[in-house]
């Protein structure tokens, strides 16, 4: 049985797009703590002292960290999907 039975046309229109509210704001925060997850990550890998300015070394360091850390979390989800189909 529905949970919503109970409600009008336009609750349940409501309830839905309060629902699908919640869910971008779940996206958002999966995506912030990946943000902070790989700044953590790539910091401590690539940054020896905090300066004004990051060096040329630092800066490509940060960069192909970041990208490998995009890349691995894009290959594991892809691989859970793809475990999920079958």
């Amino acid at each position: 049985m529905d949970s919503f039975d109970h409600l009008s046309a336009s609750e349940k229109a409501e309830a839905a797009e309060l629902q699908k509210m919640i869910e971008i704001e779940q996206h958002k925060a999966q995506f912030q703590a990946q943000v902070h997850n790989f700044t953590d990550v790539c910091w401590d890998k690539c940054v020896d002292s905090p300066g004004s300015r990051l060096d040329h070394r630092t800066e490509t360091c940060l960069v192909n960290c970041v990208e490998r850390f995009i890349d691995t979390t894009l290959s594991i989800t892809n691989r859970f999907t793809q475990m999920v189909q079958k």
